[in-house]
């Protein structure tokens, strides 16, 4: 399956929001008026894509960037249609908010993960993600939150 990464659009919302409320249902999940105003912010403080494959959309990220060098950059969101989960498409977004921070400047990449979530807390180590603190009930139901990084300067460097 060849997918294909675009600038995330307001009409994208009609499907994104959809996925949002079938996969994090009990976080709770982000309104249309989130990503609208998430999406406000783009070019300036975020970045966010939609993943293709054929005309479906199955995938999602976002990020906020640094706005000054040096600043880390933190993932707001990332998500994978269920029947395309497992099958790269996570890391192809991944790949991809990672690339965008190092070229805005960050050097290290941030985000929460629900503690009780291992799909998506190995996918993140694999990713090269180490959890550095706990939020206690930050999550619906009372539900511990995980903040992750990965730092990006020495991988930048070690390119060179």
């Amino acid at each position: 399956m060849t997918v294909v990464l675009r600038p995330m659009r307001e009409q994208d919302l009609d499907v994104v929001v959809p996925l949002e409320q079938e996969l994090f249902a009990g976080d709770p999940p982000w309104s249309a008026e989130q990503f609208r105003s998430e999406l406000s912010g783009v070019p300036e403080t975020r970045w966010y894509v939609v993943a293709e494959a054929g005309d479906e959309v199955v995938g999602y990220a976002g990020l906020q960037v640094p706005v000054l060098a040096g600043d880390p950059a933190d993932v707001m969101t990332i998500a994978v249609a269920p029947a395309h989960q497992r099958g790269g498409v996570g890391t192809v977004l991944m790949t991809a908010m990672e690339a965008e921070a190092r070229r805005r400047g960050a050097v290290e990449l941030l985000l929460d993960v629900r503690a009780d979530n291992e799909p998506a807390k190995t996918f993140y180590a694999r990713h090269g993600f180490e959890r550095i603190a706990v939020r206690r009930k930050y999550y619906g139901g009372g539900r511990d939150g995980l903040v992750l990084r990965k730092w990006l300067r020495a991988a930048a460097e070690a390119e060179r």
